[in-house]
């Protein structure tokens, strides 16, 4: 699909007018044939609409530029909106479960073939999703993959809900209709939670996954005319903006320049960290901030 290949922004919109579309087809049929497991998928896509929205919004707020009370720009907008839809995924999944509790007891009569249909189509519009959205399960920016994995598990979902439909229509298993829906809720929430943990680590300032402070640190100081590297910090500014900042001790036996060209280096092809602060310090003044 060309549209995969243009701009974020632009392959959210499409993947959002296919979800919206559907959305209203899966409440529907839902509705009429009964199926929590439908109504399950039907509320994950509506969870999917305002999400793919909320990552469109993000996605052109992003590229503002800085401003004197912003001085990082709006990048960290979209790892807000990543975690709001980390957070709406697990609280969905909730509801599910909690309402197929209430449905194993006494399952009601479920249309399996429309069940079946609507899942069915639901299944072949997500997949043309993903393909629009292709590249985001490997993407570094977090509200492409919190986009991708909306999509992606509403996808399965729509397969166990055709399982469910198969089952209520060939074996008469009516009870496999909340069953199918935990078990769809299950997966929404295991895929969630890698998205709402890497969202707060960007939030919180982690470490970004993938480097080690230890080894930074090594590097840093095996430099010539380097001495020792302290109060070293690196952290995620969005999904795939490193910066790191430290105080560098130095003997004085190479020139500042030259050792900043070389902790830069090292920084940039050994770690790709390439918005650097770094501070530093003659040996005695190094030595007074160390025991201060």
């Amino acid at each position: 699909m060309h549209a995969a290949e243009g701009s974020p922004s632009r392959r959210l919109a499409v993947v959002l007018a296919l979800a919206a579309a559907y959305m209203v087809a899966e409440a529907v049929g839902g509705w009429r044939a009964h199926s929590l497991a439908l109504l399950a998928d039907a509320g994950h896509m509506l969870s999917d609409v305002a999400a793919l929205a909320l990552s469109l919004f993000a996605a052109w707020i992003a590229q503002r530029p800085a401003t004197p009370a912003r001085s990082y720009g709006y990048h960290r907008t979209e790892i807000l909106a990543a975690l709001a839809n980390a957070s709406t995924l697990i609280a969905i999944s909730v509801w599910i479960c909690v309402e197929a509790y209430h449905r194993l007891g006494a399952p009601p009569v479920v249309a399996g073939g429309v069940v079946m249909a609507i899942a069915a189509g639901g299944f072949i519009v997500n997949v043309a999703a993903m393909r629009v959205l292709s590249g985001g399960s490997r993407s570094a920016n977090l509200n492409m993959r919190g986009a991708w994995l909306h999509v992606a598990t509403d996808a399965l979902g729509n397969l166990g809900t055709v399982a469910a439909g198969a089952a209520v229509v060939f074996l008469g298993w009516r009870w496999a209709d909340p069953v199918a829906s935990v078990l769809i809720a299950g997966l929404v929430c295991w895929s969630a939670w890698a998205l709402l943990s890497e969202s707060l680590d960007v939030l919180m300032e982690g470490t970004p996954s993938g480097i080690d402070p230890d080894l930074v640190r090594a590097a840093l100081a095996a430099i010539g005319g380097v001495l020792a590297v302290h109060d070293l910090h690196i952290w995620s500014i969005a999904s795939g903006r490193v910066s790191l900042s430290a105080h560098v001790a130095v003997d004085g036996t190479r020139s500042d320049r030259e050792v900043l060209q070389a902790m830069c280096v090292s920084l940039r092809e050994d770690f790709r960290i390439t918005h650097v602060t770094l501070q530093l310090e003659e040996e005695c003044v190094a030595r007074e901030t160390l025991h201060a």
